[in-house]
């Protein structure tokens, strides 16, 4: 282990501030353990950081834990498992398990970091067949606020492995996950994009249709934004507001071809990738972008969506927005409708949609952004449960919406009992850390 007052860890969010008074490099869980009796010792605050892209705010003071050289996996092809270190990414993971036919439960870009992103929850690429990442959780080693490495399952510690699993991070420093992996080698997908200046309304209303047809071997996500004119884009999308649907079937290709017909007939289209690729490919379903940058984001959980709000929403987001803002909006349902076999603190399974939000702040200001968000919000008012924790970027300091009044209570309840002095942030209202 190494500590020093100066030397912060670059991440992928690059747009707030991270000044802690001192950085711990940990390298094994011991590390985790002394440096958090340390800091409590001291009476400072804890945060922790792996690759950055959950950096919800400004750190400032306070010890910032650097978890990205605990980077270890193993896996077990005949319990189809996997035990992933704290500083692990998703795309380390998919390599791991690939060679053995399996796959891991995780989102569009593999440069995330896979503990803290099964913490939030986790909304993989195969969503809707195989539910949430957090349901796939075997066990969990957490450094909790007394100094103590715990081994936290069903069977020891049954209310801290009920709140780690989509609770986030309030209630230590998890080290290292077991997950189960699930037997995926190939899918079908990829994307369709079309212009969304001359058919956005027309491609919308047919994706909400369609969603209402499709099995939940498929899950699909829609997204609309404004291109920049750059020549490293494809020529079609370049300078255009476009709107693109992402599909990811592990049903036979033929089967896929039938399915995503419906969407083929809305009309030309800018480009279409759909197809058949091995499950290490299926980060360019979405195409994340892999360089650092400055972003503020948020994601509102929906009841549902009818055309109209769902048009509405693209009206004030669209190329006509004060600034570029990223749209995708998730179909949920199926398995992330049903409740694992041992409970956790995922929140609002009954929703059949997440809208998200995202705009790069280069030169747009914070405010703005709020502001405009906030228009969004009051047109999905009337169909929104709550927040996304895993998709809420620079807006830790609201921390309302993330559980539902039942869950946030109960684990404010396990935060007072476990932190009682508030060492990882304070009770439930959350704010969430840079991992």
């Amino acid at each position: 282990m190494t500590s020093a007052p100066a030397r912060v860890p670059t991440g992928f969010q690059t747009g707030f501030a991270v000044r802690p008074a001192f950085v711990v490099e940990a390298a094994h869980a011991e590390d985790v353990r002394t440096a958090v009796a340390d800091a409590a010792a001291r009476g400072l605050p804890v945060r922790v950081h792996a690759t950055g892209h959950g950096l919800s705010g400004a750190v400032e003071g306070g010890v910032l834990i650097s978890t990205r050289r605990m980077d270890s996996v193993e896996i077990d092809p005949v319990r189809r498992t996997a035990r992933i270190g704290a500083g692990v990414t998703w795309g380390q993971v998919i390599e791991a398990a690939a060679p053995h036919g399996l796959a891991p439960l995780n989102g569009s870009a593999p440069g995330v970091g896979a503990v803290s992103y099964t913490l939030g929850g986790g909304l993989p690429i195969l969503a809707r067949e195989f539910g949430y990442a957090a349901d796939r959780v075997r066990s969990l080693d957490v450094v909790t606020a007394d100094g103590a490495l715990r081994h936290v399952s069903p069977h020891s510690e049954p209310e801290l492995f009920w709140a780690l699993r989509g609770g986030g991070h309030r209630l230590g420093v998890v080290t290292r996950l077991e997950v189960d992996l699930v037997e995926v080698g190939r899918l079908y997908g990829g994307s369709i994009a079309f212009d969304g200046a001359g058919a956005g309304d027309r491609v919308i209303r047919r994706y909400l249709e369609w969603t209402r047809t499709v099995p939940d071997t498929l899950t699909s996500s829609l997204s609309a934004l404004r291109f920049p004119d750059s020549p490293q884009l494809p020529e079609p999308m370049r300078g255009r507001y476009a709107i693109s649907v992402r599909v990811a079937y592990t049903g036979e290709t033929a089967g896929g071809e039938r399915l995503v017909a419906p969407l083929r007939a809305v009309g030309p289209a800018l480009t279409d990738s759909l197809r058949e690729m091995p499950y290490t490919d299926s980060h360019t379903i979405h195409n994340d972008p892999p360089f650092p940058h400055a972003y503020y984001g948020d994601g509102v959980v929906l009841a549902d969506l009818d055309a109209g709000r769902a048009v509405r929403t693209l009206g004030l987001t669209g190329p006509k927005a004060p600034m570029m803002t990223v749209v995708q909006l998730n179909h949920l349902g199926g398995a992330l409708a049903a409740r694992p076999a041992v409970d956790n603190a995922v929140p609002y399974r009954e929703a059949g949609f997440l809208l998200r939000l995202l705009s790069p702040l280069d030169g747009t200001d914070v405010a703005s952004v709020r502001a405009l968000y906030a228009e969004v919000a009051g047109v999905l008012a009337p169909l929104a449960l709550g927040r996304s924790l895993n998709f809420s970027f620079g807006s830790g300091d609201r921390t309302e919406g993330f559980h539902d009044a039942r869950t946030q209570q109960r684990l404010a309840g396990l935060v007072s009992r476990h932190d009682p002095a508030s060492l990882f942030g304070g009770s439930y209202g959350i704010s969430r850390d840079g991992r």
